[in-house]
């Protein structure tokens, strides 16, 4: 396919980067129908001081989701190799239904130990989107670490609240 551009200096749309970003939104809005701070059952859960507000959650998840969007578009659109494209779109695509499959466990289970089970295979994801990731593009790559460094921050709230809550 060729994109027309009407400007030398503005590059033609990637489209690797346009697909990043839909799955991307796709996982922000499945994972949002299942989220309910505002529930009874979640303001009954004891929660360690730790725990940020949940207005938080929002304003994190927000640029990582940008950053995961720009650094898997970015990365698929320089693998050349067809069979590592297909291995970091597969591994994008698991890591992206681990993510949003959290919410669901969680809020709409109602079950933080299957949720932390979930988060504790999105971290696994996470090293594997990260080294996938790395061997195509390093910018991309260290563009993702803010993501895993705050699922292993999540991973570590699920379990206090397992622990809280037996």
């Amino acid at each position: 396919m060729t994109f027309l551009s009407t400007s030398s200096d503005t590059p033609p749309p990637s489209a690797p980067l346009r697909y990043g970003a839909a799955a991307v939104v796709a996982t922000a809005v499945a994972g949002a129908r299942a989220t309910d701070p505002d529930s009874a059952w979640y303001r009954a859960l004891r929660t360690p001081d730790w725990q940020p507000p949940p207005w938080a959650f929002g304003a994190v998840w927000t640029p990582l989701y940008a950053t995961i969007a720009y650094a898997c578009g970015h990365a698929l659109g320089r693998t050349g190799d067809r069979r590592r494209r297909r291995a970091l779109v597969a591994g994008l695509a698991v890591n992206l239904a681990l993510n949003a499959g959290w919410n669901w466990l969680f809020f709409a289970r109602r079950s933080p130990a299957a949720a932390l089970a979930g988060t504790l295979l999105l971290d696994v994801s996470n090293a594997d989107l990260l080294r996938r990731t790395a061997r195509v593009d390093r910018t991309a790559a260290l563009a993702l670490a803010p993501y895993a460094a705050w699922c292993c921050f999540a991973t570590a709230l699920n379990a206090s609240i397992v622990r809280r809550n037996r």
